[in-house]
C-alpha cells in the first residue's frame, strides 16, 4: 500500500523595515531543526535562500492562484501609508494588502514586525503588524484574522529565537492547537519568564549580587539590569544553538521580547528607589519583595560567596 504523499507547507518570507536580524537567527538555528523544517516546508522565497528564484514570478503566481500560500512571514516593521517601505521592488502596503486574504497564516518574525520597536520611534506611520508597541492600531487594526482564522501570530525578540520561528509554523503545518496570548504570542514560547530556567536562581533567592559581567556567579538582576524576571520567553528552557543563553553567559537580559524594549533607555542599569528596584519581579508585590529580600540577607549560603569552579 502507497504511503499518501502530504503537501508541504508553502511560504514566503518578506523583509521591512529591519537589520535581517531575525532571518540570521533563523539560519543560525540547530541543523536537525532546520532539516525538519526544509522537510516539512516548501520555501518559496526567502531574501537569503531562495537566490535562484525572482520575487516577482513567485508573487505573480500567488496573485493568479497557481501556487497557494501558507504562511506569510514578515521581518521588520512596515508603514500604513503607501510609497514608504519596499521589497524587492514592491511597495510593502500593497504586498500585505493583496496577501491578507490569500495567506492561510500570517507570521510577525522579531519586535519589529510584532510592535514596531526601534523603526516606530521615528515615525508614527510605522507600525507592526497588529500592534505598535502595547496598542493594537499596527497595519491590520482591531480584530482581524487570516484565511485560516488565526489572528496575526506574533514571535517577538530582537531577535527572535529560531527555535520559536521553526516550531510555530511546524506546529501549524502539522495542525497542532496554538493557543495565543494577550500580545498574540505563542504560549508555549511566552507564557515562561526568561528567569525560569536561569543557572543563577539560587543567587537571585539568596541576595547574592554578581557586580560585573561575564562572571559564572551571583544574580544579574540588582545591579546590572537584568530583565529576567519580568521577560516573557523561554530562553533558558530552550537554549540558543542548543548550548547557552545571554544569562548563562554572564549578560543580563535585556528584555527584548516585550513591546516596550526600546522605550526604557538604559540598559544593565537596575533602577532603585532607596535601594529598592522600581519594578520587582512579576507576580510579586513590592512589599513581598522587600519581605523575602530581608530574610534571604539575613541568612549566608556559604555555597554561594565563593567561585563555583573552587567548590567541591
Amino acid at each position: 500500500m502507497e504511503s499518501l504523499k502530504v503537501r508541504r507547507k508553502s511560504l514566503i518570507w518578506i523583509s521591512g523595515l529591519t537589520c535581517n536580524g531575525n532571518s540570521h537567527s533563523f539560519l543560525s538555528s540547530s541543523s536537525l531543526s532546520f532539516d525538519a523544517f526544509l522537510n516539512s516546508v516548501n520555501i518559496l522565497f526567502h531574501p537569503a535562500l531562495t537566490y535562484d528564484r525572482e520575487f516577482k514570478d513567485i508573487y505573480k503566481d500567488i496573485l493568479e492562484g497557481k501556487l497557494k500560500l501558507d504562511f506569510l512571514i514578515v521581518e521588520g516593521a512596515v508603514s500604513k501609508k503607501k510609497t514608504k517601505v519596499y521589497f524587492q521592488g514592491f511597495d510593502i502596503y500593497e504586498i500585505l494588502e493583496n496577501l491578507k486574504n490569500i495567506a492561510e497564516y500570517i507570521i510577525a518574525v522579531g519586535n519589529c514586525a510584532s510592535f514596531g520597536n526601534f523603526p516606530a520611534l521615528y515615525s508614527e506611520d510605522v507600525v507592526g503588524l497588529n500592534f505598535r508597541f502595547n496598542q493594537r492600531n499596527g497595519f491590520f487594526e482591531g480584530d482581524f484574522t487570516t484565511k485560516s482564522g488565526m489572528p496575526i501570530i506574533n514571535i517577538s525578540g530582537c531577535p527572535a529565537h529560531p527555535e520559536w520561528i521553526i516550531k510555530t509554523v511546524l506546529s501549524l503545518s502539522y495542525g497542532y492547537d496554538l493557543k495565543l496570548g494577550s500580545l498574540q504570542r505563542p504560549k508555549d514560547f511566552y507564557m515562561y519568564l526568561t528567569h525560569d530556567g536561569c543557572t543563577r536562581n539560587q543567587y537571585f533567592e539568596w541576595k547574592v549580587e554578581a557586580e560585573e559581567f561575564g562572571t559564572k556567579e551571583g544574580c544579574l538582576f540588582y545591579y546590572l539590569g537584568c530583565r529576567g524576571p519580568l521577560t516573557h520567553s523561554s530562553c533558558n528552557k530552550i537554549l540558543w544553538n542548543d548550548k547557552s543563553s545571554k544569562t548563562r553567559a554572564g549578560m543580563p537580559c535585556i528584555g527584548c521580547t516585550e513591546f516596550d524594549f526600546p522605550l526604557r533607555g538604559k540598559y544593565f542599569e537596575t533602577k532603585l528607589n532607596i535601594g529598592i528596584p522600581e519594578e520587582v519581579p512579576l507576580g510579586v508585590s513590592k512589599r513581598a519583595y522587600i519581605m523575602l529580600s530581608g530574610v534571604a540577607k539575613t541568612f549566608t549560603n556559604h555555597r554561594l560567596k565563593g567561585k563555583l569552579e573552587e567548590a567541591d
